[in-house]
């Protein structure tokens, strides 16, 4: 088996490809990238067993059918330091053979058909998200999950399909992320029965992928698994076990007071009163009042700080504590002109954040007698 490859494109396959390759693993030939040579093109797969990448390469010119094994480190490394326009890859029985100008390379490959299947995307009938939205709604929602939970589900992404719309939500239990889009369909897919969890790290694949000329991102749900096709590449993964929290039970209906902010300025606020934090204090108090929000924080050996912002406040002070963290993870997914409304109740009970109708953002507060 003979192909001649142009070197940039097949290096993006190779390595979307290799992001779904496990750093560890006992399973030796899940350390390679397979490569599937047949009469539609060559096609890249990375898996470590719970998530897989499907890539179809471009730029590839052969006259041959065939599979193969490609060692991920060593093609990495190689595939970087090349320089060249075009290189060759010869397969013959589990011997590799890299060629370009002025540099050869032999490395030996193990067996191809050891390679674990990875399930295709085929159905007739899936979910169409708008590429771009798609990829924001990940942005606003994957940084709440806690991947070293030990409730499993509350590692993920719960996505819901509803007529029109798709909605996702992530909890770590301190701070919840939920953000909806616009869903159109092909053909007559089925909205699951049952809950959908998304791995976070399939989720994360699945943003970095989405090109920016992407139009859509096609969706398929199955019993205990999901598939999402993008462009030339296609996400396969395990769907996550357990119960998720009933999330819409913990947003407030609506809040005493309701405070406009702009994302820049506050996130500017945040970010500064961070500083002056530690382990032991990690809380900074967000004191609303007299036409001004006052961010306060203060760290034993370290010190404290005060920062200022103008807001339009005229209702009775209201002294509420976060972790900046939680704050500053929020707005660091907005544009710096985003609008955020923030709905407060008072310093014992969650605040909202909201974002237009598509985003809401609630963080439970830290005691005061911390």
């Amino acid at each position: 088996m003979q192909l001649t490859c142009d070197r940039a494109l097949f290096s993006a396959a190779f390595q979307a490809a290799a992001s779904a390759v496990p750093a560890r693993t006992p399973k030796d030939v899940l350390r390679n990238v397979y490569m599937h040579v047949g009469s539609s093109g060559v096609e890249l797969v990375g898996t470590d067993q719970e998530v897989a990448i499907r890539y179809a390469v471009d730029g590839v010119t052969t006259t041959s059918t065939g599979e193969a094994l490609l060692p991920t480190n060593r093609v990495s490394s190689i595939l970087r330091e090349l320089q060249c326009a075009d290189f060759d890859i010869e397969v013959e029985e589990q011997t590799l053979r890299l060629n370009a100008a002025g540099s050869q390379f032999r490395l030996s490959s193990e067996d191809a058909r050891d390679f674990p299947p990875v399930p295709e995307f085929d159905e007739s009938d899936y979910f169409k998200i708008p590429a771009a939205s798609f990829r924001q709604m990940i942005r606003r929602t994957v940084f709440a999950t806690d991947v070293e939970s030990t409730r499993y589900a509350l590692g993920g992404l719960r996505l819901e399909f509803e007529e029109g719309t798709i909605t996702a939500a992530a909890t770590d239990s301190r701070r919840l992320a939920v953000a909806t889009a616009a869903c159109e369909t092909e053909g007559s897919p089925v909205a699951p029965e049952k809950t959908t969890v998304v791995p976070t790290r399939a989720m994360g694949l699945l943003e970095r992928s989405i090109d920016n000329d992407a139009e859509y991102v096609d969706v398929v749900v199955r019993e205990n698994e999901v598939l999402m096709r993008t462009g030339r590449c296609v996400i396969y993964s395990r769907l996550v076990e357990g119960r998720f929290p009933k999330y819409r039970d913990v947003i407030p209906k609506a809040g005493e007071v309701t405070v406009n902010l702009t994302g820049g300025s506050f996130h500017s606020a945040v970010r500064q009163a961070q500083i002056v934090t530690d382990e032991e204090s990690r809380g900074v108090d967000f004191v609303f009042g007299d036409s001004k929000l006052l961010l306060a924080s203060r760290a034993q050996d370290v010190g404290e700080s005060r920062i200022e912002l103008p807001i339009e406040y005229d209702h009775e002070e209201i002294r509420i504590t976060f972790d900046p963290r939680y704050v500053g993870e929020f707005l660091k997914v907005l544009t710096p002109e985003t609008l955020v409304e923030l709905q407060l109740i008072s310093a014992e009970h969650a605040a909202v954040f909201r974002v237009e109708d598509s985003y809401t953002y609630v963080i439970m507060p830290l005691s005061q007698n911390r």
